[in-house]
């Protein structure tokens, strides 16, 4: 296939060549670095433009990050680069409406309040004033990890406790948070959560707290109104940060997005809805299915959670459990167990009965554990069209993005996923990802299963090779065996000499390094992982946003 570019422009082009683990062959001037072009035709794919509208064998062409036209008889401008999708299939970009994908925590607050029983709102975790755009990083392997199986879009919060902040919708891509921002000010972020050892600890008291802030935040709101009509012989108002970031919900700007997993907390914050008014979004849902006609009777938007419980599996004999239980208790609780779990896996699909409009949070789910989940919930009564519907249409109408995103149709933002066979399919792969027309690439390869028992040696000279969207780079390693510890070096390409391996890590013949490098005062992280097999390696080098690249060694036969 057509080898495409991902360089937005040159410094990010530079650090990106210097970051790869061993690049060479780029020129000094960086003024050099341009993309080759900002417009692809991807060819002889089968578009799937929004559940139940299929393009087969079509082609799709992308210009200046936007999806500029969809079909069989289109035209290829002469500019665009060409990717043969050799019978693909291409799906709208995902998008996750509650995640903390790429977002930093903030340092935990060493102070302990005087008064217990009122502390400061930064304190008791009360900071709907803070801005999540200041926490994030656009480095972080979340954000590459969640793109590598789809998702091009995602709401982010930052972290906290009862009011953690203001929300954002990001996109999945870019050198810094302002270029990856879509929407800032999302959302007003909340949660049931309490203060550690002071008040409101308790969910009781965080509700009364919250009742106390909101409805002090409206008769400041409305004497800021009266004020500003008329200054004369009114008091200034005085200002508080805390209630005036509560304006934009009392005025129906910006909805309550309340992480609610559980049937009881859910229904307090339905209570809160319902006492206050504001417009309510829950996310990361787990455990809604008994109480779907509140949920639909109070107009909140959903985003359920892609986080499962582990399927059953049959347990050993305990002889000392046997004691206890009898064979028919043991039976009866498996039995809960198990209707649990399929009440659990068929949420999604009683949602859609019911007639509710959802979407994914991807908020407690593990990244690895998503494709599988989708496919569990698929075989509990979701339909492929349901599922693709809650991951690309239905999020795009809950967040207000259904004119930029979505569906493939020309005008929209070309964020797009690109797998080789039908993305549920079990063993469909990822092979191209777009975001705001930047493409990223996913390299497929027989990957050779780990064995923690096998006893490998790994000291001595490595020769090692990356494949990059700029072509094949060689270098070396060398591990060496200190104690009970392996460490080590690499080299090659333009890295500045030897550079030392911040961690080397051997358990079977599972292998992983990582190294440190800085450019422009820029520091970034390169992790490699793979297995070992005779004097052979394979696996991947990870450098943050910039992807993952497709690597393999040779041990040298000397050592």
């Amino acid at each position: 296939m057509t080898t495409t570019r991902i360089i937005r422009n040159s410094k990010v082009g530079m650090l990106l060549a210097l970051c790869c683990v061993f690049v060479s062959a780029f020129p000094q001037n960086t003024d050099e670095l341009r993309p080759v072009s900002k417009t692809y035709a991807i060819t002889n794919i089968n578009i799937v433009q929004a559940p139940g509208r299929v393009v087969s064998m079509g082609t799709l062409v992308i210009k200046d990050g936007l999806i500029l036209s969809v079909g069989k008889n289109v035209a290829i401008p002469a500019n665009a680069i060409i990717i043969k999708a050799d019978s693909m299939y291409a799906y709208a970009g995902f998008i996750d409406g509650l995640s903390q994908t790429g977002v930093t925590k903030p340092k935990e607050e060493s102070e302990r309040p005087k008064d217990r029983s009122n502390p400061p709102d930064n304190l008791a975790g009360i900071t709907p004033q803070v801005d999540v755009r200041n926490f994030l990083n656009a480095s972080d392997k979340g954000i590459q990890d969640l793109r590598a199986i789809g998702f091009t879009t995602a709401q982010v919060v930052p972290h906290g406790q009862m009011l953690p902040g203001n929300g954002a919708i990001i996109l999945l891509g870019g050198a810094s948070a302002d270029e990856m921002v879509l929407v800032s000010n999302s959302s007003f972020y909340s949660q049931l959560t309490g203060a550690s050892r002071m008040y409101p600890s308790t969910t009781i008291g965080v509700m009364a707290k919250y009742r106390q802030l909101y409805r002090q935040a409206a008769l400041s709101h409305g004497y800021a109104g009266v004020y500003a009509s008329n200054r004369s012989a009114l008091e200034r108002p005085t200002t508080d940060r805390v209630l005036q970031a509560f304006y934009p919900v009392i005025e129906g700007r910006q909805p309550v997005l309340f992480k609610s997993e559980k049937v009881l907390e859910t229904q307090r914050v339905l209570t809160l809805k319902k006492d206050l008014g504001f417009s309510l979004i829950i996310g990361d849902l787990k455990e809604g299915w008994d109480i779907i006609a509140d949920i639909k009777a109070s107009n909140a938007k959903v985003f359920l959670s892609l986080d499962l419980p582990d399927k059953i599996k049959e347990e050993k004999k305990d002889e000392k459990t046997d004691a206890v239980k009898s064979n028919a208790e043991k039976e009866a609780l498996e039995k809960r167990k198990e209707e649990f779990i399929n009440k659990y896996t068929a949420q999604a699909a009683s949602f859609q009965k019911a007639g509710l409009t959802f979407g994914f949070s991807t908020l407690s789910a593990k990244t690895k554990d998503i494709q599988s989940n989708l496919r569990r919930m698929i075989e509990a009564g979701l339909t492929e069209d349901q599922a693709l519907a809650a991951l690309t249409t239905s999020p795009a109408q809950l967040l207000g993005l259904s004119d930029r995103m979505g569906s493939i149709d020309a005008g929209k933002m070309a964020n797009i996923v690109i797998s080789d066979k039908p993305y549920f399919s079990e063993k469909a792969k990822v092979r191209y990802v777009f975001v705001d027309g930047l493409p990223t690439k996913y390299e497929v390869k027989e990957t050779k299963k780990s064995d923690p028992n096998v006893k490998v040696d790994i000291g001595g000279n490595w020769s090692m090779k990356t494949e990059t969207p700029q072509g094949d780079t060689e270098g070396k390693v060398i591990f060496k065996k200190e104690g009970g510890r392996y460490v080590g070096t690499i080299s090659g390409g333009r890295l500045p000499g030897e550079i030392a391996l911040d961690v080397v890590e051997l358990e079977g013949n599972k292998l992983r390094f990582t190294y440190t490098v800085t450019f422009s005062g820029q520091t970034m992280t390169v992790e490699c992982a793979g297995t070992v097999e005779g004097g052979f390696f394979t696996g991947s080098a990870s450098i943050g946003q910039f992807g993952s690249f497709p690597m393999e060694g040779t041990k040298d036969p000397k050592n």
